[in-house]
């Protein structure tokens, strides 16, 4: 079925009593849009960002805004003469219900990472060739294998990874980076996500590549604000993975050592430009040796393992 979308600019101050009207005048649904609200989230969710992107700022600059949708049907069209007779300035548009449930699958395709890896979307068919697949579900948690810190983090990965070796995956997400490792030859992952939603999410993209709870398993919580989650973690990883953001690689770097196993390797990204110099700082101040340096994009990825003692870091 097609709908009719429709958009009302208005003050901020003069939401609700618009609201108030266009249900009076039979819409429903409506979908807010403001700089105060936008704001607020940032401010209240920033430990999964360093940057918002400009163009997301510029839709919100200075906004309020109604949306809602109406049927393009008898019932519908009755509504939108009536809305339209009063608000004359409503800005209209027409979508198909299959544009919300499948169209946006169509930005999703193979992505080759480094040298070995391919990632799949789970609808998509694996390419031809000798590439490693890595079928994923692209979803609303961060980690599709097409931003550039994860292809830089995927692409250390398979320079490291060693048959049997136990990785530990800070801030997984969709779980990419340890679903990666054990596509690569790993023998265990552990997961952790502030996300509630991650531990369902990473099982049910391992499950795509026929990896069970044997080979990898997912926790929630807040690592650095709980001990007793970084007790369950236990120590002895090959190689710990953090590709969140600098605000939260900084306070995390004094414990990765005590996850990392003798002669294991920090992999760690998210970090904009102009932070790598802090977040360098920070891991040196938690008893790390820098080892590697990428930037892509305008993003950094930094390798590190556990200082000799003594040692100062690289």
């Amino acid at each position: 079925m097609r709908y009719f979308e429709l958009s009302l600019d208005a003050p901020a101050q003069d939401l609700d009593r618009l609201c108030l009207e266009l249900n009076e005048l039979g819409a429903e649904g409506f979908v807010i849009e403001s700089e105060e609200d936008f704001r607020d989230f940032l401010e209240h969710n920033r430990q999964y960002w360093d940057y918002v992107d400009s163009q997301l700022e510029q839709r919100f600059a200075g906004l309020s805004r109604i949306k809602f949708y109406l049927t393009d049907d008898g019932e519908g069209r009755a509504v939108l003469e009536r809305v339209r007779a009063r608000f004359p300035q409503l800005v209209l548009g027409t979508v198909q219900d299959s544009d919300w449930e499948n169209n946006w699958r169509a930005y999703y395709k193979p992505i080759p990472v480094g040298e070995k890896l391919v990632v799949v979307p789970e609808w998509e068919p694996v390419p031809q060739g000798e590439r490693l697949p890595l079928r994923l579900d692209p979803g609303l948690i961060f980690g599709t294998g097409s931003h550039a810190t994860t292809r830089m983090c995927l692409a250390r990965l398979e320079n490291l990874v060693r048959p049997g070796m136990r990785l530990l995956d800070l801030g997984c997400g969709s779980g990419i980076l340890g679903i990666g490792g054990l596509v690569l030859g790993a023998g265990f992952c552990l997961g952790c996500d502030v996300d509630p939603k991650a531990p369902d999410v990473v099982l049910a993209n391992a499950a795509l590549n026929g990896l069970g709870p044997d080979r990898i398993q997912v926790l929630a919580g807040d690592l650095i604000a709980d001990a007793s989650l970084r007790r369950r973690f236990g120590g002895g990883y090959d190689l710990v993975l953090a590709n969140i953001v600098s605000d939260v690689i900084i306070p995390l770097a004094p414990h990765v050592p005590g996850f990392l196993k003798p002669g294991g390797v920090f992999i760690t990204s998210g970090i904009i430009e102009g932070r790598q110099d802090e977040v360098a700082a920070a891991l040196r101040a938690a008893g790390l040796r820098i080892t590697g340096h990428d930037c892509l994009e305008e993003w950094h990825c930094f390798t590190a393992e556990p200082a000799p003692e003594g040692g100062g870091g690289a």
